[in-house]
């Protein structure tokens, strides 16, 4: 088991500071028992869908009351290991209502928001399989909506492609949108084209480092050029914004350098 972290961030900056609840080889109340002194928010990885992966109501009631005691809010990560887009309609009838158990699993905890990926699994870029592949995804988040959900509490995430691509998604239903600004240096994106088009839109941002083709590393693995720009974006961002890295090692390194680029910035002002 790793140290606790060094200092608290809570209510440093305009924006509400989070990490994810696996920075520690541990379950989930015990990554939030360690973290919830020192930031914001927590973002709950609810990456498999299996019913032993997923916390129980039991532990939601704990993870509840380390909310109260510690003055935390918490994100969700829906599963990622289903598909709303697949051609198997069965399989796509069941990736909506296993999203909808967790959303009512975790409600009581009052998410800032539930994240959720839309992927494109196709490995060619062709119109035809692009239209296919929204048509799907349309009908799926309508059977989703219309479960009785608060549409603008899901956020979708930015991926491989450009969000454009589920545009008329975002805007019928109401989406909300998380800008992972990772993802998008990792596929060439241009951050702030994406924030100046979707940030009004935006709940979440999910930070993380970028080097050699790889993401969600410390934060300290950046650029300078890439630093600030992500330091140009968050100045103009209130939501959430969670280090979305999966080590202690990680996210020590990640804090220290997020604050020392904050005031930087501040004092060059």
């Amino acid at each position: 088991m790793y140290p606790p972290l060094p200092k608290s961030y809570k209510g440093l900056y305009p924006f509400k500071l989070g990490t994810t609840s696996y920075i520690y080889p541990a379950g989930y109340t015990q990554n939030v028992k360690m973290l919830a002194p020192y930031v914001d928010e927590i973002e709950l990885l609810l990456f498999e869908s299996a019913p032993n992966s997923l916390p129980s109501n039991h532990e939601v009631k704990k993870l509840l009351s380390l909310s109260k005691e510690f003055d935390l809010t918490y994100n969700v990560h829906l599963p990622i290991d289903i598909s709303l887009s697949t051609p198997d309609p069965l399989r796509r009838q069941t990736a909506v209502e296993i999203i909808k158990q967790v959303i009512d699993l975790t409600a009581p905890l009052s998410p800032s928001t539930f994240t959720l990926h839309l992927s494109y699994d196709e490995t060619v870029y062709d119109k035809g399989l692009i239209k296919e592949w929204n048509e799907r995804l349309y009908n799926s988040i309508r059977q989703l909506v219309a479960t009785g959900i608060n549409a603008s509490l899901i956020s979708i995430e930015t991926l491989t492609y450009p969000l454009e691509w589920v545009e008329n998604i975002l805007s019928d239903f109401n989406l909300s949108v998380c800008i992972d600004l990772g993802h998008l240096m990792l596929h060439q994106f241009d951050m702030e084209s994406v924030f100046n088009q979707y940030g009004k839109k935006t709940s979440i941002i999910h930070l993380h480092g970028v080097e050699n083709h790889k993401d969600h590393l410390s934060l300290d693995r950046l650029s300078k050029e890439k630093s600030e720009i992500v330091m140009e974006i968050l100045k103009r961002f209130n939501g959430v914004v969670s280090l979305e890295v999966f080590s202690y090692p990680h996210l020590i390194n990640s804090l220290p350098f997020l604050e020392k680029l904050w005031q930087c910035m501040k004092t060059s002002k």
